[in-house]
């Protein structure tokens, strides 16, 4: 065999092996963590209003719970699925977000999966903010049907972040909406 032909061949394992091997699972994330950028914030005239807070979730000891208590609170809500890469991209800078402002900001990290997968992942990953579950058919204030998808509320309800795919959630730009957020 020449060399060229030798170097092809080992081209092309190197760009299959992203795709049927595990480094290609960790390359992907990191890829994703590379080009997530900060979220953009709604303008004040164009940001929508959640109206109906009566929504059923599940905690991570499976008991249900009403979003309610969360009405006149600064929220974070994500959605996402332990067997979705770019989720996983995503939640260790939400990670670090709910360890800066897990007191003072509710946050719904919530999957509709089982409990066990969950409980699996979180501790391979070290993740400890709270899962929340959400319970399949049940009406929802904002839409979580294609994760990652965020959202952030001021205490009116108002959504002042809305995005879908992966975004940076720990940067300064997020932080000082969030402390203006918790000002008012």
């Amino acid at each position: 065999m020449r060399k060229k032909t030798v170097l092809n061949i080992a081209i092309m394992a190197l760009i299959l092996s992203f795709f049927v091997t595990p480094l290609g699972d960790y390359s992907k994330v990191l890829l994703n963590k590379i080009f997530s950028f900060s979220p953009k914030v709604t303008k004040e005239d164009n940001r929508e209003q959640i109206t109906d807070y009566d929504w059923k979730l599940k905690d991570g000891n499976w008991d249900f719970f009403n979003f309610k208590k969360s009405k006149g609170k600064v929220v974070f809500i994500n959605f996402w699925r332990s067997w979705i890469l770019p989720s996983e991209a995503e939640l260790e800078s939400i990670q670090k977000l709910y360890d800066v402002y897990k007191d003072e900001v509710d946050f719904y990290i919530i999957t509709n999966e089982e409990r066990e997968p969950v409980e699996e992942f979180m501790k391979e990953k070290g993740f400890t903010f709270p899962v929340t579950y959400s319970i399949v058919g049940d009406p929802m204030p904002v839409d979580g049907s294609e994760p990652p998808q965020s959202y952030l509320l001021d205490r009116e309800g108002r959504i002042v972040i809305q995005k879908s795919g992966v975004a940076d959630w720990d940067n300064d730009k997020v932080k000082v909406i969030i402390d203006k957020l918790l000002m008012k």
